[in-house]
């Protein structure tokens, strides 16, 4: 019966972590989430009446806050997910990557650090602070090679450059104080519950409005697809059973291109909710200005995780990208308000020099 904090539960990836840990484990957890824009209550509305869970308004960089926080539910495990998360909002607006990315992580390590070292002996060897990051930090790879554990940082967008930093800071807790702490760093995420900024529900939902579906470039770029409930899977697992110090990438294994993507929703929409005009959804592709700095390829070495810990996907692409489109189908009450009140499906990333 662990007490896990998770920070960030709110967005994408925590909230199906959460879900997870309510559904398939005893673990009782406390959820902190400083609720910006794609932060949405509605993403746990299955858990929110269990007694095992408990949710907390507050920013990782409120020192005050956190350490009332921590110090109050007392964590066998801290799951940091909070972050800014979408690299064409940080071209428009760095500072808040910044501020949440580095300046929350700091303020999150020291606070932690300080509760760990109040801990019993015992205590302080069970516990682990998880730091979740992104396959970005590692830069962009040409027509070959994957992203390994052991290679060196090159981000390239203020959002991996953040992300890279909270990382280097986790380590550097870990070398200079001994904080036993884990890192993992992940492909593109896909899935339910996904805000529709991101390319896949984006695609998905301008279909349903006959809007046109944009494509940076040429739509080559490629991206490891990851199914999120086969990552949160894998966080559980690396939190419980991995080495303090390391790190551990996981990837779905599933690259393709963005123009593949886009193609593959449209067919998958062709069979299940045909146009009433009867043309094929790819009629609505439209292919626009890149995105500044735009990364060639992203692909991961998920070796490490799936000799030293067991772990593999469980879904591979076409059936993960079916499972999200019912779903999206499905659940209109969920997207349905954020679409109308929030973000509508607008270009973002363009106003590159307008916030700094």
């Amino acid at each position: 019966m662990k007490r896990i904090l998770v920070t960030g539960g709110a967005g994408f990836i925590g909230s199906a972590l959460i879900r997870h840990l309510i559904a398939a484990t005893g673990a009782n957890v406390l959820n902190i989430d400083k609720l910006n824009y794609a932060g949405n209550l509605s993403s746990l509305k299955s858990v929110e009446s269990n007694d095992r869970y408990q949710f907390m308004r507050a920013d990782i960089g409120d020192e005050k806050v956190m350490t009332s926080a921590i110090g109050g539910f007392k964590p066998d495990v801290i799951m940091n997910l909070a972050a800014e998360s979408h690299v064409d909002r940080s071209i428009d607006a760095p500072a808040e990557f910044i501020e949440t990315n580095i300046n929350g992580t700091f303020t999150l390590l020291q606070v932690a650090l300080k509760y760990w070292q109040g801990l019993a002996a015992s205590e302080q060897a069970a516990f682990r602070f998880h730091h979740i990051s992104t396959d970005e930090v590692y830069g962009s790879l040409g027509d070959t090679g994957l992203f390994s554990e052991t290679m060196a940082y090159d981000p390239r967008s203020p959002y991996s450059a953040s992300k890279a930093a909270s990382d280097h800071l986790v380590k550097a807790w870990f070398h200079t104080y001994g904080f036993p702490v884990i890192v993992t760093n992940c492909s593109n995420n896909y899935g339910p519950y996904h805000f529709p900024e991101k390319l896949i529900p984006l695609v998905i939902l301008n279909a349903l409005d006959e809007k046109p579906l944009p494509i940076y470039g040429k739509g080559d770029n490629i991206r490891d697809w990851l199914y999120v409930d086969d990552h949160v899977e894998a966080l559980v697992l690396a939190v419980s059973r991995g080495r303090c110090g390391e790190t551990y990438n996981i990837g779905g294994n599933n690259e393709r291109t963005n123009l593949q993507v886009v193609e593959a929703i449209c067919a998958t929409l062709d069979e299940v909710r045909p146009r009433t005009s009867a043309a094929p959804y790819s009629d609505l592709i439209e292919f626009v200005e890149d995105r500044l700095g735009h990364d060639r390829r992203y692909a991961i070495d998920a070796s490490k995780i799936k000799d030293q810990l067991g772990w593999q996907p469980r879904d591979g692409f076409d059936s993960g990208i079916r499972k999200t489109v019912l779903w999206y189908l499905d659940n209109v009450w969920w997207w349905e308000p954020i679409r109308k009140a929030k973000y509508s499906g607008q270009r973002l990333g363009v106003s590159a020099t307008s916030k700094i």
